[in-house]
């Protein structure tokens, strides 16, 4: 049977706030194999993970830096100086390899590396049942299809690494390899089901256009022929002056871009991130001309209590019971509630009951709808429960 413990602390001294957490988290637990460690770019993650390793011995560790807190069953976790919460499971009938790297020249070939060191560091040759990932805010795609050429198409979830102020700040870990622009996985072997729910919990409006012009894969400059930007502001009725520069990243939040999938049964959110002097837009995931992409729109309510909808779905996909809870849920999402998270943190802590569960904040989503593709998006929720 699957069993977690969460512990956090908020210890002004990083490696005792590693150490601190590690301790309460795989306290009474037996066979432990995996710890998933999130702390603050405030940290020194360095001796976050030395105080960890202390606590944990042998245990791989695997995670990120999160976007200005955590919330664990005790509450949003905060302080001036930094914190560090860890997940820890348990199951003597699992398995688990965990493997990162820096990123290698190409993000693709970085990503193959990664996989096959996670199956061998498993003591597998085969895939897994399903894996969690982490990377930098950049080539998430591209590190994905590395990681699906060695094992196929396998159920995924997890986040991209942030920071506090969108400035690069942030760090991934897999055991004692640390890195800012990189790749993470942790390769799951059980026979115990996962439920993921994917959503960005948006409603999609009338204002639908074709991308006409992409540069690179990231920065969308023209939706039908028109500067994206302009479209955007047309579409919205914002004043384009207000949509320039970082400001676009703040605007954006309520009402966001989505492109569908072949099907239509999943909208990946597209969160512009800058608006460009030439009316482009920089988006934090890729783009492909010729597609169409709908603007989307929800209110802070809506951001609020799609968290326990989405627990709730994830939970009525495991009718034999959820043995814990790793929520990754998007910090420009966390930005636009502000001051009502602590709502977010109750609201999951009721629907949660006794069941451990971790909410991280990231730049990035993953995960995958309907046993469709994985795919990457922003402003998104990706829900995951790890069955008992």
């Amino acid at each position: 049977m699957l069993k977690s413990n969460v512990g956090w602390s908020t210890a002004k001294s990083s490696k005792e706030a590693g150490k601190e957490a590690a301790k309460k988290a795989v306290e009474n637990l037996t066979k432990t194999k995996v710890a998933l460690l999130y702390t603050s770019a405030d940290n020194n993650v360095e001796e976050v993970l030395e105080g960890a390793k202390e606590a944990l011995g042998d245990i791989p560790v695997v995670g990120c830096t999160s976007s200005g807190g955590i919330i664990v069953p005790d509450g949003y976790i905060t302080s001036d100086h930094g914190f560090v919460g860890v997940m820890a499971l348990s199951d003597s009938a699992m398995s688990v390899g965990v493997a990162g790297s820096a990123f290698d020249k190409d993000a693709r070939e970085t990503g193959r590396k990664i996989a096959q060191e996670a199956m061998k560091n498993a003591g597998k040759t085969c895939a897994p049942s399903y894996f969690y990932m982490v990377a930098s805010p950049k080539e998430e795609e591209d590190y994905l299809k590395g990681i699906e050429d060695v094992i196929g198409r396998v159920p995924m979830f997890g986040g991209s690494a942030a920071d506090n102020t969108v400035s690069g700040e942030w760090s991934i870990y897999a055991d004692d390899v640390i890195f800012a622009d990189g790749c993470a996985v942790a390769f799951f072997y059980t026979d115990k089901p996962v439920s993921n729910v994917y959503t960005g919990a948006y409603r999609e409006t009338k204002n639908v256009g074709v991308i006409t012009k992409v540069n690179g894969k990231r920065q969308l400059a023209e939706i039908n022929g028109m500067p994206a930007i302009e479209q955007y502001a047309k579409w919205t009725g914002k004043k384009v002056e207000d949509l320039m520069g970082g400001n676009l990243l703040v605007e954006t939040i309520l009402a966001p871009l989505g492109v569908k999938d072949r099907l239509g049964d999943l909208v990946a959110i597209r969160h512009p991130m800058a608006g460009n002097d030439d009316l482009s837009m920089n988006i934090g995931n890729h783009l492909a001309e010729s597609t169409a992409v709908v603007q989307m729109e929800g209110s802070v309510d809506e951001l609020i209590t799609s968290t326990t909808d989405t627990m709730k779905a994830v939970k009525e996909k495991l009718p034999n019971g959820v043995g814990a809870y790793l929520l990754v849920h998007c910090g420009g999402r966390k930005l636009g509630i502000g001051n009502r998270i602590d709502e977010v943190a109750k609201r999951l802590k009721d629907e949660a009951g006794d069941i451990p569960f971790m909410t991280i904040f990231t730049f990035g989503e993953y995960g995958s709808n309907n046993n469709d593709r994985n795919t990457c998006g922003g402003l998104m929720l990706s829900f995951t429960g790890l069955g008992k």
